[in-house]
């Protein structure tokens, strides 16, 4: 089998590995009551197979592709903590296992930690590199453990290509592919000139102000973020009633938060950065997603949501019809060195508009939220980022993720947030959420 990493997956990790940055999933389980932790050490032996049983292997050369290499079972001892902390630290907690080092590379891709409260619930985490799955690919590994299903992909052993020979194959590699690099070269100038020609109009006829260069130290940053949880009946209702459908709602209320976070464009618009999922059957790309840019004016969305729903469905259909060019140059991404990769990896998200992350990962099977093998009360999917400085955020505009999952019999709704300049707390974040639900006459249970 071909087990090189496609050209997607090796761009996120070395543009990742350029920054110093790493790209997380954490999954949270909250129960009522003490764990079964006989069923939690079996979620935990489950857990490291598919696409969580796999690392990433180098070529000996350093413009050879990366490569998938089988590391079943356990990445990391099961952490189960003894001392109850304050059930008003669960958030603080939270954050900690947010941040514990994780590496598709070196190890551990992910780690498993159970924490007990003082009222008697505990608390179940997951932490686990992007590089080695999305959202949905989480939700597969998650799924999979919890129904004692131990996916062997077929991947070979770790260092099973004797030195000399991975040479002289990744070498025939890069050279059977030159062609196919040319034309991705040829493209990218082709794409530098067509913008450089069009940057003068910009968007809505202006280019974006400068942004300011950090000042004073520089410092590690954990944005702020919050969780709500919505009645799936009201939601349905209030995006039929604005003219909307389900994900035109959720587009409306992160296009209303960018406005509330000054991350409208120079049209007033803002740039969601939508991310759908295109995971087939079988497929065991780290990262099975089209990514796509929609536009939309924040001001009439708590009103009428029937513009938005236009404009995503037409941005999804000219995605499929026409994917972002940039991919096209995905071939040369092995062959350039670190600053490039990055720079190509902020082009292909639209780094410059000030995007709004904006994800509908859809519904999850109810044994999602079983991993003693009983249903937890409540359950947090998100995405998180480690080493995020702030002098990083600052010269990246900021951030503002949006993240929707079914699951439980609820729709929960992440938000990460940070502004330049401003003051970012989880308090302040809770308000703002509520103060934009409120507008689109919504409700919930905001943790």
């Amino acid at each position: 089998m071909d087990n090189r990493l496609a050209l997607f997956d090796e761009g996120m990790v070395r543009s990742l590995n350029a920054t110093g940055r790493m790209q997380t999933i954490q999954c949270v389980w909250v129960y009522e009551r003490p764990v079964d932790m006989e069923g939690v050490r079996r979620f935990h032996r489950n857990f490291g197979y598919g696409m969580a049983g796999r690392r990433i292997e180098r070529s000996p050369l350093p413009f050879g592709r990366y490569r998938w290499v089988a590391t079943p079972g356990p990445a990391s001892p099961l952490e189960v903590n003894e001392t109850p902390i304050p059930r008003e630290d669960l958030n603080d907690w939270i954050d900690f296992r947010s941040q514990i080092h994780v590496d598709a590379e070196e190890g551990p891709g992910w780690h498993i930690a159970v924490q007990p409260l003082d009222d008697g619930s505990t608390a179940v985490c997951v932490v686990g590199t992007h590089c080695l799955g999305d959202g949905v690919g989480a939700a597969l590994a998650v799924w999979a453990a919890v129904i004692d299903n131990k996916i062997d992909i077929g991947y070979p052993a770790p260092y099973s290509r004797r030195t000399g020979r991975a040479i002289a194959a990744d070498l025939r590699d890069t050279v059977r592919e030159l062609p196919q690099a040319a034309r991705a070269a040829a493209k990218l100038v082709k794409l530098v000139r067509e913008g450089a020609k069009n940057a003068p109009a910009g968007a809505g006829g202006s280019t974006p102000a400068p942004r300011k260069k950090p000042t004073g130290p520089d410092e590690p940053v954990l944005v702020p973020w919050t969780s709500v949880w919505i009645d799936p009946a009201l939601w349905e209702e209030r995006a039929h009633a604005l003219g909307g459908n389900t994900y035109a709602l959720l587009a409306g209320f992160a296009a209303r938060l960018g406005e509330r976070l000054d991350r409208r464009g120079p049209d007033g618009s803002v740039t969601l950065m939508i991310a759908k999922a295109d995971r087939g059957d079988k497929d065991y790309r780290a990262n099975a997603m089209s990514l796509t840019n929609v536009k939309v004016d924040p001001t009439p969305v708590t009103k009428d949501l029937s513009a938005v729903r236009a404009a995503v469905r037409e941005a999804l259909k000219t995605n499929e019809e026409t994917p972002n060019p940039l991919l096209d140059v995905l071939p040369l991404v092995p062959l350039l060195p670190r600053k490039a990769v990055r720079l190509l990896a902020d082009s292909i998200v639209g780094a410059n508009d000030l995007p709004v992350t904006c994800s509908n990962i859809g519904v999850m099977p109810e044994a999602l939220t079983s991993v003693d093998g009983t249903p937890a009360d409540f359950t947090v999917f998100r995405g998180v980022d480690q080493g995020l400085t702030r002098h990083f955020l600052e010269l990246s505009g900021g951030q503002l993720v949006v993240v929707s999952v079914l699951v439980g019999g609820k729709i929960n709704i992440g938000v990460e947030a940070y502004k330049p300049g401003a003051e970012n707390s989880k308090a302040l974040l809770r308000e703002l959420v509520a103060d934009t639900l409120a507008e689109f006459e919504l409700t919930g249970e905001i943790r």
